[in-house]
């Protein structure tokens, strides 16, 4: 497709070229039925992916559009004007209806996935039903999250299990199942010390220039750096102008630690600190 003077796609029409090039492509100036101004490429304007000004579609000119994309039980509606590290932020609509706004960065690295109701799933019937050793008796309320349920061990002890960890089959007993050398000597599981994540709810580690561990001023962006380490492997949580948003990130990623610990003294309940 030859691009030139004159030559329409949608609302806009080139007017002519200019000395401008991008990636080796005439860069050309187009005029909008609206009467507003986009310069484009040669191969920009032969891909026909740009239609308009701006005026109709949401998304800018090298802007990545993820319109009708989902990721999790979100699904993208439109970009809005708002950045965050850098990044835009959508407006996405959850599969329970709630709307929320997120980054494209929390999206794409796969750190958003729900309007947060993820976090506070529905209460099952589990009265009388069986997982491993375990039998449900009764509801025993929720906390920290998650629903709980008191259960009888077939060894005669009574215990109150999470759902989540009842459904996923992580938690079989009441702890009887492990041996109870292996509990006493247990430090290390799946990669993640227990005694440093206990240490860490004791105690957070402040030596830091932010005041709170995880987050840091890293120079080269100009922005607070969140992350965190879980099971031998770190995950970076978003660079952000306010050193209060990164905090709040980072806060966010330690409920990963919660429930890591949450589980592992329901599973070894001889471990935990009196």
């Amino acid at each position: 497709m030859k691009i030139k003077i004159g030559f329409r796609i949608g609302k806009l029409t080139v007017e002519a070229p200019t000395k401008q090039r991008k990636n080796g492509y005439t860069v050309w100036k187009c005029n909008c039925d609206c009467g507003g101004t986009i310069f484009l490429d040669t191969r920009c304007l032969q891909r026909g992916k740009i239609t308009d000004c701006g005026c109709i579609s949401k998304t800018r000119p090298g802007q990545k559009d993820i319109t009708g994309m989902r990721f999790g039980k979100l699904v993208a509606v439109e970009p809005t004007d708002i950045r965050d590290g850098g990044t835009v932020v959508w407006r996405c609509r959850c599969d329970c209806g709630k709307e929320i706004l997120t980054s494209l960065h929390q999206l794409c690295s796969g750190y958003r996935k729900s309007c947060g109701c993820l976090s506070h799933p529905p209460i099952k019937n589990f009265v009388g039903k069986r997982f491993g050793r375990l039998v449900v008796l009764a509801y025993a309320g929720k906390r920290g999250g998650m629903h709980r349920w008191r259960c009888r061990c077939d060894c005669g002890k009574e215990t109150v299990v999470g759902q989540t960890l009842l459904q996923t089959g992580k938690t079989k007993s009441c702890g009887c199942l492990q041996s109870e050398v292996y509990q006493e000597n247990l430090k290390l599981v799946d990669g993640t010390s227990v005694a440093i994540l206990e240490a860490y709810k004791e105690k957070k580690n402040r030596n830091n220039t932010s005041g709170y561990t995880g987050v840091y001023w890293d120079k080269k962006k100009e922005k607070w750096v969140a992350q965190i380490g879980f099971k031998r492997k770190n995950y970076y949580l978003g660079a952000y102008c306010d050193k209060q948003d990164a905090i709040r990130a980072r806060r966010q990623g330690e409920e990963m630690h919660d429930n890591f610990l949450e589980w592992y003294y329901e599973k070894y309940p001889r471990t935990i600190k009196e």
